[in-house]
């Protein structure tokens, strides 16, 4: 799946990029949520954290 995707990144933060919203993807797939919804919720929630959050904060966003 990864390596046509990639085809299309232009650098290799592009890629990094790339890679991170597909884990995001797949984590949500795997663990039986609906990805649309779960990146929805990831970026509502993340944003009113303080701008330095603590690992326990953020794990309160893992699927």
């Amino acid at each position: 799946m990864g390596r046509k995707n990639w085809l299309f990144s232009t650098s290799p933060e592009g890629a990094r990029s790339t890679a991170i919203w597909m884990t995001i993807v797949e984590s949500a797939k795997a663990n039986h949520i609906d990805p649309t919804k779960y990146i929805e919720y990831i970026l509502l929630g993340v944003a009113q954290l303080p701008t330095f959050p603590k690992k326990e904060q953020l794990a309160a966003y893992l699927p």
